[in-house]
């Protein structure tokens, strides 16, 4: 199932999607006619994590973490699918990302790895766009417009063997399978619930495959898992 959010005239819908329809509790709801699609959850947090792909440490030159190597992005990055990006005025280097995020049913903590399917409530897609010139990885990631979210949850999916593709303007830029990750998501929601209690709708991101790169105002990116689904953004904004 597919659990999307509408922002109708009335404020916010919650439902299931099915064929551009959201089916929310006092009727249907036509994306794009009755309002945009919102992120699909409201979080406390975003918990991202970085360097989960082998691929992706030797391309930036990082040394391979033992451990989950995370940071934080909070709900004032979140935007949704098919809203745009707003270039930052503070960067020249803006990046993508396209990630697999878990978002978390309940409240929860010291969760074991075999009890993580049973606090998820589904998978989306998120771009962790990066302002990569600035000095600090909070700098860098935690801005306004920093998390793209959607489109939707789906509810009925493994997130282990997921094939994923970005593409940026129609030019195909990341190709990868979730099953290539170091640390595996429900491991990654494990070693994270030992260290924050999670509230229903947070976010958990298990990083990016190799070729993360630089867009720019007037790119549009779209990022696809397999099976979730694809959340597209266009650039907007000048340099």
């Amino acid at each position: 199932m597919r659990i999307a959010r509408l922002l109708s005239t009335d404020g916010p819908v919650t439902g299931e999607y099915s064929d551009g329809v959201v089916h929310g509790g006092d009727g249907a709801y036509e994306v794009g006619v009755d309002g945009p699609l919102l992120p699909p959850c409201e979080p406390t947090a975003l918990y991202c994590v970085g360097r989960n792909y082998a691929a992706t440490i030797d391309q930036m030159g990082y040394e391979r973490p033992n451990q989950p190597s995370f940071f934080l992005k909070p709900p004032a990055s979140l935007v949704g699918h098919e809203s745009s990006i707003r270039y930052p005025s503070f960067t020249d280097e803006l990046t993508y990302a396209g990630e697999l995020a878990a978002v978390i049913d309940e409240r929860c903590r010291d969760v074991t790895p075999d009890a993580v399917p049973d606090v998820v409530r589904g998978y989306t897609v998120m771009n962790d766009v990066d302002a990569l010139d600035q000095a600090s990885r909070t700098a860098r990631k935690a801005f306004d417009g920093s998390g793209p979210l959607g489109p939707w949850i789906e509810t009925d999916v493994d997130p282990v063997g997921i094939d994923m593709w970005t593409e940026v303007s129609g030019e195909r830029r990341q190709e990868a399978n979730t099953e290539q990750m170091l640390f595996k998501p429900n491991d990654i929601v494990s070693f994270l619930s030992e260290r924050f209690t999670f509230e229903p709708g947070d976010v958990v991101a298990f990083g990016s495959p190799e070729n993360p790169g630089v867009i720019e105002p007037g790119d549009t990116v779209e990022i696809t898992y397999d099976g979730v689904g694809t959340l597209k953004n266009t650039v907007t904004g000048t340099r």
